[in-house]
C-alpha cells in the first residue's frame, strides 16, 4: 500500500447506522465521577450525550465519526439543530472554559462588562504566557512575578470573585496542565489559546476560540461552530526507533499545509493509534493547529486509560471503559478526506524555516539545506513546551544525552529545556533526567511558555544575523522564537532536536550519521528510549492551585484608570445604518499575514490587558505591497509616511474608517483575540482577504468588523494601495448573499467586484450592535 494514500471521497454514506447505546451496568457507570478534583460539584454524564446523540442519529440517518459523536452530544437543543458539514452552525454546550494569562485578561474584562456575577462552566486561568527566559527557571519565574504582580493580581481576584480557577505563575503550561488535570474522553472544551486542541490525546474535543466566546460560554450561552468537516487519518504499522508522535503531524502538516486543515476536524483512527503514547496524542493533536484545523482527536483507548490512572483518575477510566462505543467511531463512516499513514514506513522529520508545513524527511534535510544556503550550525536547541513536554519525552531526550555523556561529549549547541508543568519538573528532577540534561550543557527554564511564544531574552546572536535554532515546539513562523527574523527555525522532536544540537550541525542524521567521542573514536548513537510514564508515579510538585471561594462576591477587583497593563473596556460604536463609503485601505498586506504579523506577542504580551497600549503593534510585522516594508505604510490623507498604528490612529482621529486588503490564510496562528480588537479599536471597519483562518474569522465577527473575501481571489490584484473602497448594500445584509464593493482609484476611475461573507443571522446583529458584547448587552437589558 505505501507509506501514504491520499484520496479524496464523495457523497455520504446512505445506509441506515447500527445504533447501539452504551449504558454500562456496572457500579462504575452508575457512579457519578467529577470532572475534576478541582471541580467536586460537576459530574461527567456520557448519557446526556449519548441521549443527544439519539436524537441526532434519527435525523442524520448514517454512522458517526467520533468528532461528530462528540460535538453532536453537546448540542444544546438537537431536535431543532441543522446539521450540515461546513455549512450550517452549530449552537453547542462545552463542558469547560480555559484561559492563559495573556488572553485571559482581555475575556476576564469582557466578563466584567457583562455585568454577570459568576461564570456558568467550570473556567479555569492559568499563569504562563508572561514568564521570560532569561537565566534559568528559578530566577526567571522570580522576575516575572515581580514584573507582572498587577497582573497576576487583577487575575486572582477576578477568578475569585467570577467562580474561576487560579493557576499561579510556575504552575506550568495551560494545555499539559488541562491533560493532567481537567481534559476526559467525550469532553468538549474550549480554550482561549490555539493549542487548546492537545486536549485530544485524551480523547475529548478541544478547541482553540476567542475571549469573546469564552465570554459567552461562561455568561452561559451556547457556543456557536460552523458544523466542521472531518478529515480522516488512518494509521497502521507501529512507530520505532527515531520516529515520534512527532514525526506523525509534521507528516501531515506536509500534506496539508499550514491552511490544509481550515474548517475540519482531524481524526485519527486505525490499528497504529495503540503504538502512540496518550501525551504522544497530544502531541499530534497540539500541532493540528499549524495545518488550521478546528482541532484533532484520537479515539479511547488503552493508553488513555493508563494515563488516566497515572494522574490519579482511576474513578474516570472506569467510567470511559464503560463507553467505548461512544468515544470510538462508527464503522463505515465519511470522512471528507482520507489520508493513510503507515507509521512502520515514516520517517524522521525537521520541517522548516519560516513555516511549519515545509517538511523534510532527516535523510534529506541536510542536503536541503546546503541546496538553501541555510546556515548549517545550530546556535540554539530547545526542546518542551505545550507540545512537546511530557515525561516521555524528556526520558527519551536524556537518553540521548546519556549516550553522549557516557563519550565525554556534551551538547555543541546551546540547549534549553521547558518542563510543561510543575509535576513535570518535579518528576524529571526526582528521576534524573533534568540532571542529565543538565550535564551535557543544558539549562532548564521556568515551567512556562518562555522561547515558543517569543518570551525569550536572546543574547547570542545580533537582530538580522542569519542563524539556525532547532526546536520541539509547534510554530516557527519568521521571528515567532527571539524576534530576529534572520533566524531559521526548524521544529522537531524533543529527542532529534538533543542529537542535532550535540552534533551542532543541521546536517546530521542520527540514524547514519557518527560523532567524535572524547577519545578519538567514533560512536552512533542507539535509538531513543524512555518510559512513556514515571514508574514511582508522578511527584506533584508545589501546589500552585488557587480555588475560588464559594462566595466571590465580596472580593473587589480593582484596575488602576492610570495603569500601563490593564484598561476596562469601553463599547465600540454600533453601526449606524449607512454603507460604509470611501474607506483609505491602511495596507495591502504582501503574503502571508499570521496573527504575529497583526499583533505580536514577546515584549508586546504585557500589554494584553490594555488595549490602547497595545494596538500600537498593530499590524507591524505585515510587509506592505506597496513597498516591501514592514510598518511603513502612506497616510492617504496627508500623504505622509508612518508606522501603521499611526496612520490608523490618525483615520481615527479624522473619523475616517479604513479597510485592510489580504491574501491567502489571512489571520493564521495563535488564537490572538487581540488581533481582530486592535484594528477595531484604531477605526478599522473591514479586512478584505482572499480567504480567512477559521479563529480569526470569528475574533473579528465578535467584535463587528466586517471579515470579508474576494469572490473572484484574483480581484485582490485590482486594489491599489491608493484606492478607497465602499461596501454598498449594507441595511440588505443577509447570510449568503454577496456585498458589492466600489473600487475607486486615484485617477478617478471606479470599479466593482463582489465581496463574499460567512456571517449568519446572530452574527450579522453583532456587527449592527458593534460587537457581540454589545449584542449580549442588548438582550439582556430586554429581558
Amino acid at each position: 500500500m505505501g507509506l501514504l494514500r491520499h484520496t479524496l471521497k464523495k457523497g455520504l454514506l446512505g445506509h441506515q447506522a447500527q445504533v447501539r447505546l452504551f449504558h454500562g451496568s456496572s457500579a462504575a457507570a452508575a457512579k457519578k465521577v467529577a470532572m475534576s478534583k478541582f471541580d467536586q460539584d460537576t459530574f461527567i454524564d456520557y448519557d446526556k450525550y449519548e441521549y443527544k446523540l439519539k436524537t441526532v442519529r434519527e435525523k442524520l440517518n448514517r454512522p458517526l465519526t467520533l468528532s461528530e459523536k462528540i460535538l453532536y452530544g453537546h448540542i444544546d437543543d438537537p431536535k431543532t439543530q441543522d446539521i450540515d458539514r461546513g455549512v450550517s452552525y452549530l449552537k453547542l454546550r462545552p463542558d469547560r472554559v480555559a484561559m492563559q494569562d495573556a488572553t485571559a485578561q482581555m475575556a476576564m474584562l469582557q466578563f466584567i462588562s457583562s455585568g454577570l456575577p459568576k461564570v456558568a462552566v467550570p473556567s479555569t486561568i492559568h499563569c504562563d504566557h508572561l514568564i521570560e527566559a532569561q537565566i534559568g527557571g528559578t530566577e526567571d519565574l522570580k522576575r516575572a512575578k515581580d514584573l507582572n504582580k498587577e497582573v497576576y493580581e487583577f487575575l486572582a481576584t477576578a477568578g475569585a470573585k467570577y467562580g474561576v480557577g487560579f493557576w499561579k505563575p510556575g504552575s506550568g503550561i495551560i494545555h499539559q496542565i488541562i491533560l493532567e488535570n481537567y481534559a476526559f474522553p467525550g469532553a468538549l472544551v474550549i480554550g482561549t489559546d490555539s493549542h487548546t486542541p492537545n486536549g485530544g490525546g485524551l480523547g475529548g474535543l478541544c478547541i482553540g476560540v476567542g475571549g469573546a466566546d469564552a465570554v459567552d460560554v461562561m455568561a452561559g450561552l451556547p457556543w456557536e461552530l460552523k458544523c466542521p468537516k472531518v478529515i480522516g487519518v488512518k494509521l497502521t504499522g507501529k512507530l520505532s526507533g527515531w520516529t515520534s508522535p512527532k514525526d506523525v503531524i509534521l507528516k501531515v502538516a506536509g500534506i496539508l499545509t499550514v491552511k490544509g486543515g481550515t474548517g475540519a476536524i482531524v481524526e485519527y483512527h486505525g490499528p497504529g493509534v495503540d503504538s502512540i503514547s496518550c501525551t504522544g496524542m497530544g502531541t499530534i493533536c497540539n500541532m493540528g493547529a499549524e495545518i488550521g484545523a478546528t482541532t484533532s482527536c484520537f479515539p479511547y483507548n488503552g493508553r488513555m486509560e493508563d494515563y488516566l490512572r497515572a494522574t490519579n483518575r482511576g474513578e474516570l477510566a472506569d467510567l470511559a471503559n464503560n463507553y467505548k462505543g461512544f468515544l470510538s467511531p462508527d464503522k463505515d463512516c465519511f470522512y471528507d478526506e482520507l489520508i493513510e499513514i503507515d507509521l512502520s514506513k515514516l520517517e524522521p522529520h525537521v520541517n522548516g524555516p519560516f513555516t511549519p508545513d515545509l517538511a523534510h524527511p532527516i535523510s534529506k534535510l541536510g542536503q536541503t539545506a546546503k541546496d538553501s544556503s541555510w546556515p548549517l550550525d545550530i546556535k540554539v536547541g530547545l526542546i518542551g513546551s505545550c507540545t512537546n513536554s511530557s515525561y516521555e519525552d524528556m526520558s527519551r531526550s536524556a537518553s540521548i544525552a546519556r549516550q553522549a555523556l557516557n563519550k565525554g561529549v556534551k551538547s555543541k549547541s546551546k540547549f534549553t529545556i521547558t518542563p510543561g508543568s510543575e509535576q513535570i519538573r518535579a518528576t524529571i528532577e526526582r528521576d534524573g533526567q533534568a540532571e542529565t540534561l543538565r550535564q551535557i550543557g543544558g539549562v532548564v527554564l521556568a515551567n512556562a511558555c518562555g522561547p515558543c511564544i517569543g518570551q525569550w531574552d536572546r543574547k547570542d546572536v545580533a537582530k538580522g544575523e542569519k542563524n539556525t535554532i532547532v526546536t520541539s515546539y509547534n510554530r516557527n513562523f519568521t521571528g515567532r522564537n527571539d524576534a530576529n527574523p534572520a533566524t531559521h527555525a526548524f521544529v522537531t522532536s524533543p529527542e532529534l532536536v538533543t542529537a542535532l544540537s550535540i552534533a551542532g550541525t543541521l546536517d546530521f542524521n542520527p540514524e547514519t550519521d557518527s560523532l567524535l567521542a572524547a577519545d578519538g573514536s567514533k560512536f552512533k548513537f542507539e535509538t531513543p528510549y524512555g518510559d512513556e510514564l514515571p514508574t514511582k508515579g508522578f511527584d506533584p510538585g508545589q501546589d500552585t492551585y488557587q480555588a475560588p471561594p464559594a462566595d466571590g462576591s465580596g472580593v473587589s477587583v480593582n484596575v488602576d484608570p492610570n495603569s500601563t497593563r490593564l484598561q476596562l473596556l469601553t463599547p465600540f460604536a454600533k453601526w449606524d445604518g449607512k454603507d460604509i463609503e470611501n474607506m483609505p485601505v491602511l495596507i495591502k498586506v504582501k503574503g502571508k499575514c499570521t496573527t504575529d504579523h497583526i499583533s505580536m506577542a514577546g515584549y508586546w504580551l504585557k500589554f494584553r490587558g490594555h488595549l490602547d497600549n497595545i494596538s500600537n503593534n498593530l499590524l507591524i510585522g505585515a510587509t506592505n505591497i506597496e513597498n516591501g516594508e514592514a510598518n511603513n505604510v502612506k497616510n492617504q490623507l496627508n500623504g505622509q509616511f508612518g508606522t501603521v498604528p499611526e496612520v490608523a490612529r490618525f483615520y481615527k482621529a479624522n473619523n475616517v474608517p479604513w479597510c485592510v486588503i489580504g491574501d491567502e490564510n489571512y489571520g493564521e496562528g495563535s488564537s490572538r483575540e487581540h488581533a481582530a480588537l486592535e484594528p477595531r479599536h484604531l477605526g478599522g471597519r473591514a479586512i478584505i482577504v482572499k480567504s480567512f483562518a477559521r479563529i480569526h474569522e470569528t475574533n473579528l465577527k465578535k467584535q463587528g468588523m466586517l471579515p470579508l473575501t474576494f469572490a473572484n481571489p484574483a480581484d485582490y490584484d485590482k486594489i491599489q494601495p491608493s484606492d478607497r473602497i465602499s461596501l454598498i448594500g449594507l441595511k440588505n445584509l443577509e447570510p449568503g448573499k454577496p456585498l458589492q464593493c466600489k473600487i475607486t482609484h486615484a485617477d478617478g476611475g471606479s470599479e466593482t467586484i463582489e465581496l463574499n461573507h460567512s456571517m449568519n443571522e446572530g452574527q450579522i446583529t453583532w456587527f449592527r450592535a458593534g460587537s457581540a458584547l454589545n449584542r449580549m448587552a442588548e438582550l439582556k437589558a430586554s429581558q
